[in-house]
């Protein structure tokens, strides 16, 4: 793992964050996720454009572009080159006392890679009794308040499972921990709009716009949580998985990856490839 923070690298295990940061103390702070081929980050400026937005959401002042950039560069530089893998972007409010209360201090910003193997054709999910809230505060914004996304994604992984599927708060289909959802009925490909309280994905938005200019029909729309048992195909996508099909949901199995689905993954790398890494 290569590590960069507020304009150096550092040693993964190297202290460079400080005690009080209010990312530390509060969660107070938003980052992106990017994939990593051939040493080279995928969509940054849509991871970054997002980052902006979360940054606004959260009352936070914008990050120089440019020095993310370099940073992201330092890192992929530093090592060797990563085959695949990610680049986590992650950009906190700074020092601050031990309340939810600001100081007006710079802000911290922390890059980070790893490499990691690519995902599976297609994965289990289970769904869990929690929701999301449509209606919070930081609907919609990609923080660094996960501790939900710990506790939903931690049950999955108790139960076999690779991801954990949410409801919102008026019981439509909503979200994973960390992908958005896809479901095929009739031979459609849906999933959630944003308003469900969802994330707007950079993957999702993607396979959207690919999939539809490919001519598979994409529809966004509020859906009921049991959706999920009745779909013919359901596919969760986000930075690392791109498109991936679900074999189980909970106990009903699911013949994964299907035709829209394998379709959807054909489009996908299509576009990738003759897009390049900035689409």
């Amino acid at each position: 793992m290569q590590v960069w923070v507020n304009g150096r690298i550092v040693g993964a295990d190297e202290p460079s964050v400080r005690a009080l940061d209010h990312g530390v103390t509060v969660g107070d702070g938003a980052f992106e996720t990017c994939k990593i081929v051939d040493g080279e980050a995928f969509a940054m400026t849509r991871h970054l454009r997002r980052l902006g937005r979360t940054l606004s959401g959260l009352g936070l002042p914008p990050i120089d572009d440019a020095l993310v950039r370099e940073g992201v560069k330092e890192v992929l530089a530093t090592g060797d080159q990563i085959a695949f893998g990610r680049v986590r972007i992650t950009v906190t409010g700074g020092a601050g006392p031990l309340s939810s209360d600001r100081h007006d201090s710079p802000p911290t910003v922390i890059i980070a890679s790893t490499p990691s193997k690519p995902h599976d054709p297609s994965a289990a999910v289970v769904t869990v009794p929690w929701v999301r809230n449509e209606r919070a505060a930081t609907a919609g914004l990609k923080t660094t308040s996960y501790a939900e996304n710990v506790i939903a994604i931690t049950h999955a992984n108790s139960r076999g499972a690779a991801e954990a599927l949410l409801a919102n708060t008026r019981g439509e289909l909503c979200e994973g921990t960390a992908s958005n959802v896809f479901v095929v009925t009739d031979g459609v490909l849906r999933t959630p709009p944003l308003e469900s309280g969802c994330l707007a994905g950079i993957t999702r938005e993607l396979a959207i716009e690919w999939c539809r200019d490919a001519g598979i029909e994409v529809v966004e729309e509020t859906m009921p949580f049991d959706v999920l048992d009745t779909a013919d195909e359901v596919i969760i996508t986000n930075s690392s998985r791109d498109v991936q099909g679900v074999h189980l949901v909970d106990d009903r199995r699911l013949d994964a990856p299907g035709p829209v689905t394998r379709r959807a993954v054909e489009i996908w790398r299509t576009a990738e490839a003759d897009l390049g890494m900035d689409p």
